[in-house]
């Protein structure tokens, strides 16, 4: 099972911002919705923000206004913006298509937000 790979995570300031990326194949992501989830340590993976495949966003309330989610289709790339970081929003974060999981889970990318 394909997995993707996610990046541009890291060690961040409360109050900071990092841009998180994450390509798929490309016969896969042009028809499907992706999505960023993540899961905090002891916590179920939760799913932060989606984007269709005609590039409407759907934002979970606990980062609304502070994330932003946007495709790219030329480059098969999903992205997170995260401004106003929060310790709370301390996790691995991951990509995937939304609802159905067609990729396996990959490694993700760590965000941790500490002072």
């Amino acid at each position: 099972q394909v997995q993707l790979v996610e990046s541009g995570g890291g060690l961040v300031q409360p109050g900071g911002s990092l841009r998180l990326s994450c390509a798929a194949p490309g016969n896969i992501f042009s028809l499907n919705a992706m999505g960023w989830y993540r899961q905090a340590l002891g916590k179920q993976r939760e799913l932060v923000a989606r984007i269709s495949s005609s590039e409407i966003p759907t934002i979970a309330d606990s980062v609304k206004g502070r994330f932003t989610i946007s495709r790219d289709n030329t480059k098969n790339t999903v992205y997170l913006q995260m401004n106003s970081l929060k310790p709370e929003d301390t996790a691995v974060y991951y990509c995937n298509t939304h609802p159905a999981l067609i990729f396996g889970w990959g490694q993700g990318t760590q965000v941790t937000v500490s002072s």
